[in-house]
């Protein structure tokens, strides 16, 4: 069904990990071995798990993957997230004041007719806000920049072999050090709920998003670590205008 279609796209091993920290009674899905490879500095500071979940649902709802009028059962995604059904409700809550779904009593929820205008505005506020975020960051000084590039050169070094999960925790690790280091908490704030993850999908290969992005992330840590407010404002609207075109394409793809 769209819901294990979501799962399989977005990788949630990341939520699953930092619920069994906070839930350690409850089954996370995951193996240990899988649990002890995440170490990454992404977890040092993760997201609040309903933010998590909301971002992981905004992203199949972007991407086509579910279509209007799909109904979402609570009990379900929360069960396949191995999470119980609080912080999926509070999701739900999340993507309703959003528009992007309708509240059922009872019956989890429909999802309500998302357009391309409705994802480029999502898209057009993360560019604003995140640009803004690394122009600060580079204003203020990123101490931690250098350590991010090396991470992300090594990743570089085995790209074609390196796995959803190290990828995807470095990425959340990348932008939440910039959002830390511009050194505003409402800014932060309003980023971590805006997040919906990579940009992957049918229309967007996996390897080739990660190779272009990868890249970006290193030429906006450069312009950080060099204080180049305006280049690094610059590197970090273009990375996301570009993961605003793969989620259209994906969307078109599916609908």
């Amino acid at each position: 069904g769209p819901v294990q279609q979501a799962l399989a796209a977005l990788q949630v091993l990341a939520v699953a990990v930092h619920l069994r920290r906070q839930h350690p009674q409850q089954k996370a899905g995951i193996s240990d071995p899988m649990e002890a490879h995440h170490t990454m500095d992404s977890l040092k500071k993760a997201m609040p798990v309903r933010v998590q979940i909301t971002a992981i649902l905004r992203k199949a709802l972007f991407s086509g993957e579910y279509k209007s009028g799909d109904e979402l059962s609570l009990t379900e995604t929360a069960e396949r997230l191995g999470v119980s059904r609080t912080p999926v409700r509070e999701a739900f809550q999340t993507l309703e004041a959003e528009g992007l779904i309708e509240l059922r009593m009872n019956r989890g929820a429909i999802v309500k007719t998302i357009d391309e205008k409705y994802i480029t505005d999502h898209y057009e506020m993360r560019i604003l806000l995140e640009s803004e975020a690394a122009k600060r960051a580079a204003q203020r000084g990123m101490p931690d920049a250098a350590d991010y590039i090396k991470k992300l050169e090594a990743l570089q070094s085995h790209m074609d072999s390196v796995s959803t999960e190290e990828y995807e925790e470095l990425n959340l690790a990348v932008h939440s050090a910039i959002w830390t280091a511009a050194d505003n908490e409402r800014l932060y704030k309003f980023l971590s709920s805006l997040w919906n993850g990579p940009s992957v999908g049918i229309a967007s290969p996996k390897l080739d998003h990660y190779i272009k992005s990868t890249q970006e992330h290193i030429d906006i840590l450069k312009a950080i670590q060099k204080q180049d407010a305006k280049a690094a404002q610059k590197e970090m609207a273009k990375h996301i205008e570009r993961s605003l075109n793969n989620i259209l394409k994906n969307f078109k793809f599916r609908t």
